[in-house]
């Protein structure tokens, strides 16, 4: 090969050389990389946005700020637990309704939105009260002292939660049960037992997440107000067509009954059977108690009166479903000569209901049927309405009276 053919090759390949380094940016050689400059310490990665503000506001002065922002509606109103009237919203200038509520008196309290007439929930209030028909924000108002539904620094006791099948129900049924302070430790000791019933639309979680029963029997144990004693929350349905049904099952001439009658044998054959296999739960008559709210008020009369050989303690908070007529044949065992026995069984059979509650009527009725046949209940009237500022006052009373030394 010549000496000039060899030079042209080098020249030829140096040239293709050149040209592929450039092309894939290595030519002229790189220069030694620099790190990536640091953002200033100053700026954040994301947007920041502040916090949304706490709902409802409680003010200095003890009323209540209300904020829903709501800018296309044309009409919003407040609806809050314990009042007889919505409240009307205004719309300011930033799209956002408010409402100022007067001073209310320290309670838990529930509440819910109407826009345009329909309901929606707080955005800004994650505390939720549950319901089969709806749900609806909860929000505190505090006491000073603190109230007895109020948490404080005291033990407490323990929430447990079971399920099983009920084949009386024919459904995956559910129970809650508390157990009081120090239980593990005297898991020996027998204790006196509460079946605290829950009222219609609510689930057996209802006497826990928003009657506070378990903060109430803290504090009053505490306090020894109250004795340790374990607390039974079941699902308080015979059947299920009473939900399915909505409100209007209360006018079939048929189903309240029935309701009642399978949530009785649900409670004696299933429920009561399966927590006295898990706790240790007295089996003295005297240290048995029974109470509820509104239909778990009239079950509690139902499954107590009807079985006072099982129960010594009846507690019934603003009872509905009873009706206003005959009371006989839902009480067969109560009549004027059997009158004497029960009342020496009945350590405390206590009545009450609220004074601006649509069932005091009826309830007073019933009271007076009561004492005609010869029983001696004890009658209790607490100001309110049907709602659970009345409940959680009655259970705060009523608890202290049971399981004491005569």
């Amino acid at each position: 090969m010549s000496r000039s053919f060899r030079a042209v090759s080098r020249s030829t390949v140096l040239c293709v050389v050149a040209v592929t380094a450039f092309c894939l940016g290595m030519w002229p050689p790189p220069a030694k990389a620099q790190p990536a400059a640091r953002p200033a310490a100053s700026e954040a990665p994301v947007p920041l946005a502040p916090a949304p503000p706490k709902s409802p506001q409680l003010q200095p002065d003890g009323t209540i700020i209300f904020r829903l922002a709501m800018p296309n509606a044309a009409k919003v109103e407040l609806h809050l637990e314990g009042a007889a009237h919505p409240f009307p919203m205004a719309k300011g200038a930033d799209a956002v309704w408010s409402v100022t509520v007067p001073k209310l008196a320290p309670q838990y309290y529930s509440y819910t939105f109407d826009v345009d007439g329909t309901a929606l929930l707080d955005p800004h209030n994650v505390t939720i009260k549950p319901s089969f028909f709806n749900t609806q924000n909860v929000f505190l108002v505090p006491g000073q002292p603190p109230m007895p539904w109020e948490p404080s620094n005291v033990p407490h006791g323990a929430l447990h939660h079971h399920y099983y099948r009920s084949n009386i129900v024919g459904i995956n049924s559910e129970y809650y049960v508390y157990t009081p302070p120090n239980f593990e430790s005297r898991r020996n000791q027998k204790y006196p037992v509460l079946y605290l019933l829950h009222g219609y639309s609510d689930d057996p979680s209802a006497w826990t997440s928003m009657g506070k029963a378990n903060v109430i029997l803290d504090n009053l144990i505490a306090q020894g107000k109250a004795v340790p004693m374990i607390v039974v929350m079941p699902l308080g349905y015979g059947t299920m067509d009473m939900i399915t049904r909505g409100w209007i099952a209360w006018r079939d001439p048929e189903l309240p009954g029935r309701n009642f009658t399978k949530f009785t044998d649900a409670l004696f054959q299933e429920v009561m059977p399966r927590v006295k296999q898990q706790y240790p739960i007295s089996d003295k008559r005297e240290e048995h108690a029974v109470a509820g709210l509104s239909m778990g008020g009239s079950e509690s009369l139902l499954v107590g009166l009807n079985h006072a050989g099982d129960f010594a303690y009846v507690g019934s908070f603003s009872a509905g479903g009873l009706g206003e007529g005959d009371y006989g044949p839902s009480f067969p065992g109560i009549t004027a000569r059997s009158a004497a026995e029960i009342n020496a069984k009945l350590r405390v059979l206590w009545i009450a209901c609220g004074t601006e509650d649509g069932l005091l009527a009826a309830n007073q009725k019933f009271i007076a049927w009561l004492k005609e046949k010869g029983l001696q209940p004890i009658t209790i009237q607490t100001p309110g309405m049907h709602a659970w500022m009345v409940w959680r006052d009655n259970l705060a009373n009523f608890a202290p009276l049971l399981f004491q030394s005569k």
